[in-house]
């Protein structure tokens, strides 16, 4: 099975930053991409960013020029920053690893965007 770790949540006031951190057992070599979601209460699971074993990059267009996601390869690592941040960016974020088809999902880091 494949492990996926987060970290990195938190409180911060709007216009704040943070960065997520994603970790995972499995080799980058063979993750097809990797993604990070985020769920607010009473809301669906919505795609924030995500990134192709290649490199490329997609965005939510509530989070283009806010967030950028990246990983690093040495260590199956995968980070999303987050500056500018606003109320609605609340939310669990959720690291997403992709395989074949299959998620394999994290078991979320809250972040709360407050004054």
């Amino acid at each position: 099975q494949v492990q996926v770790v987060e970290s990195g949540g938190g409180l911060v006031q709007p216009g704040g930053s943070l960065r997520l951190s994603c970790a995972a057992s499995r080799s980058f070599v063979s993750i097809d991409a990797m993604a990070w979601y985020r769920q607010a209460p009473g809301k669906g699971r919505e795609l924030v960013a995500e990134v192709s074993s290649s490199g490329s990059r997609k965005y939510a267009g509530s989070v283009k020029g806010r967030f950028t996601i990246s990983r690093i390869n040495a260590n199956n690592t995968m980070y999303l920053q987050m500056n500018s941040l606003k109320p609605e960016d609340t939310a669990v974020y959720f690291c997403d690893v992709e395989i074949s088809g299959y998620q394999f999902w994290g078991q979320g880091t809250q972040v709360t965007v407050s004054s």
